[in-house]
């Protein structure tokens, strides 16, 4: 009896004619051949993507300008970060729901969209997704924001633009204590090469942030005077310590707010910001070295002032700057023999 009924419906079925395959088709030698994926529902929804984004980038465009309006006037660097930041923050957010809700309307679809897509990019696109996964940790972790002087992935300067992969830095040089430093510079000293430099934010998951503005908007530098052991030291250490006094930053200049808040964020002690000269015994002179504090900006021109002083001053006391230099105490006795004493 079932098998009676099996082949009755499957006479009918033979009977019926087939239905038409949606999509699109062409013929090719008398073969009819149905292009992959080309679909009316496909085409739909290209057609919504396409729409979305156009649609997106205009409200993006129109919030930028907004922002620029009602910003015109604030000098706030770190107001108009942030607000470019929030948009661009948005602007993905939203493009990401929209893309999802037209491709993905079936949620067991989506299911598995999500699962193909995200086992190809977490293999395909390692590095990518380190670098906005970098981007996140810079913003929460508070490691440094647009403005600060910083030293990252072996580039040293200003940030000048954050984005999800990548950071910009105007590059600057290095004094010449740590010129052999890598990336070789040819500029000595603190200040712009004129290089922009990028680098992926997947560094900070590898390597030392080094942050000069922070927290601290402080750097503690020194000068170092080598004088002989027959002028007057003390002279030379008053003359280097008034230098400090005039061009650093004295205590009384940092505000006590810095300092405390730097003491509740992180376990330090409470440090010494006064000007000190420190002297070390050499094999060939006394070394003086004056340690202040100083700004970040500027350090160059200031250093620049203190020298052309202590020189000026130098001078009047009869002081001069020591070198390696040799003492000849003695020489054997020398005999000279012409051609006619010898025979």
């Amino acid at each position: 009896m079932d098998l009676d009924l099996i082949l009755t419906a499957a006479a009918e079925l033979a009977q019926e004619p087939a239905a038409e395959e949606e999509g699109f088709f062409f013929d090719v030698l008398g073969e009819r051949i149905r292009l992959l994926f080309f679909r009316q529902e496909n085409g739909v929804k290209l057609l919504l993507t396409g729409l979305l984004v156009v649609v997106l980038l205009g409200v993006r465009w129109v919030a930028r300008g907004v922002s620029r309006l009602l910003q015109h006037g604030v000098g706030s660097e770190n107001l108009r970060f942030w607000t470019r930041q929030a948009i661009n923050l948005g602007f993905a957010l939203l493009l990401l729901l929209g893309f999802l809700s037209i491709w993905f309307d079936d949620p067991t679809r989506l299911a598995t969209g999500v699962g193909l897509v995200t086992a190809g990019l977490a293999f395909a696109l390692q590095k990518v997704i380190t670098a906005v996964a970098g981007y996140f940790v810079i913003l929460r972790g508070d490691t440094f924001g647009v403005g600060d002087r910083i030293t990252m992935g072996g580039v040293r300067g200003d940030v000048i633009a954050l984005g999800f992969v990548k950071t910009t830095i105007m590059e600057m040089g290095q004094p010449p204590a740590v010129q052999g430093a890598d990336p070789a510079q040819w500029v000595q000293s603190r200040q712009y090469t004129g290089r922009v430099v990028t680098v992926t934010n997947d560094k900070v998951f590898d390597e030392a942030v080094y942050n000069y503005t922070r927290d601290f908007p402080y750097l503690w530098e020194e000068f170092t005077l080598p004088i002989a052991y027959a002028d007057d030291r003390h002279r030379a250490d008053q003359i280097l310590l008034d230098a400090a006094v005039r061009h650093g930053v004295q205590r009384g200049e940092v505000p006590g707010e810095v300092v405390q808040a730097m003491q509740r964020k992180y376990f330090i002690r409470d440090v010494d910001l006064e000007p000190h000269v420190y002297w070390r015994i050499t094999d060939n002179w006394l070394e003086l070295t004056v340690r202040f504090l100083a700004g970040v900006y500027g350090v160059r021109g200031l250093k620049d002032q203190m020298s052309r002083e202590i020189l000026a001053e130098l001078d009047k006391a009869g002081i001069g700057i020591a070198s390696a230099t040799y003492e000849i105490t003695g020489l054997p006795t020398l005999r000279v023999c012409t051609a006619d004493e010898g025979g």
